[in-house]
């Protein structure tokens, strides 16, 4: 692991392609909801995604570490924070909350990770500046959403339910952190062996919580496979790389980008309607990622 983050023109790029994607994955999960309960989805979700990166991990050699030392505490902390957790928190605390407020508690992972990563990560130092920027960015984030970021749907587990969207985004933020501190290892290993361990919790969990899952129909199946495929196993590669390459703070930024594209994607897909703080809000977010990544960018655009 390099001391110091490296972002470079390709860390911009995975970002970007990982806020679109993790940007239609909450439609995607309301359309699984309809039909199956969430701890399956979740369960499915990570199980899909495992059996597709252990085939490639094991095509690739299958080794793990690179040196003697070895962490496989911190590597469970990150199976168990980075997917299993998460992933069931979100899909429970999703029925009883708004989608904006699922957004909002995505949009709070960056703001997590910047004093954990101030404590725990050499050269993520938190800043004025950068403190200045998150918060600029997070603000444009609320704007975007507009009035459905803290309004209440009037379900009786709705306080539950925004703990549970929450208490992802904290794990999300934590895992980014130890997953950042570990010894060198094998970058594929990295994104199967946590998900490994994700599905040995999250898969006996959906069974004890909810039995046996709902036979899914061809449609509810494929919505699972493309849960499983891309947004968890694809994303998970390239997550895995900014993170041990750019850093967490860095990484965190996707978490900024998540509510444009599902605003964008929604007006393209479903053709709902642009808000009208779109372009303010857009304004606001890039004004924040630019002030908290002042450095970077400068460097880049130096090279350029």
């Amino acid at each position: 692991m390099s001391a110091t983050p490296q972002i470079t023109p390709s860390s911009w790029m995975m970002i970007m392609v990982l806020g679109m994607i993790w940007g239609g994955t909450f439609l995607v999960i309301e359309l699984a909801l309809e039909t199956m309960t969430p701890f399956w989805i979740a369960a499915a979700r990570i199980g899909f995604a495992t059996l597709l990166t252990l085939g490639i991990w094991r095509a690739t050699g299958g080794k793990l570490w690179r040196t003697q030392e070895q962490a496989w505490l911190s590597l469970i902390i990150v199976g168990a924070l980075s997917s299993a957790i998460p992933f069931m928190l979100l899909s429970w605390g999703q029925q009883y909350v708004t989608s904006g407020f699922a957004g909002v508690s995505m949009a709070a992972v960056a703001l997590l990770v910047l004093p954990l990563s101030h404590f725990f990560v050499p050269g993520d130092r938190m800043t004025p500046r950068r403190i200045v920027g998150f918060v600029i960015g997070f603000v444009g984030v609320v704007i975007l959403i507009g009035s459905q970021a803290f309004t209440s749907t009037g379900a009786a587990l709705e306080t539950p339910g925004r703990i549970a969207c929450l208490g992802a985004a904290t794990c999300y933020a934590i895992s980014s952190v130890v997953m950042r501190r570990l010894p060198p290892i094998d970058p594929i290993g990295l994104a199967a062996v946590p998900l490994i361990f994700g599905s040995a919790l999250v898969i006996p969990t959906a069974y004890l919580s909810e039995g046996l899952p709902p036979m899914p129909d061809p449609q509810t199946l494929m919505i699972l496979a493309f849960l499983g495929l891309v947004p968890t196993a694809g994303a998970n590669f390239l997550r895995v790389w900014v993170i041990r390459t750019a850093g967490p703070v860095f990484m965190s930024l996707t978490n900024y980008q998540v509510p444009i594209w599902s605003v964008v994607l929604g007006a393209l897909i479903l053709s709902e309607p642009l808000p009208s703080s779109l372009v303010f809000a857009l304004a606001l977010i890039l004004a924040g990622v630019g002030l908290s990544q002042y450095s970077a960018l400068s460097r880049l655009f130096r090279k350029s």
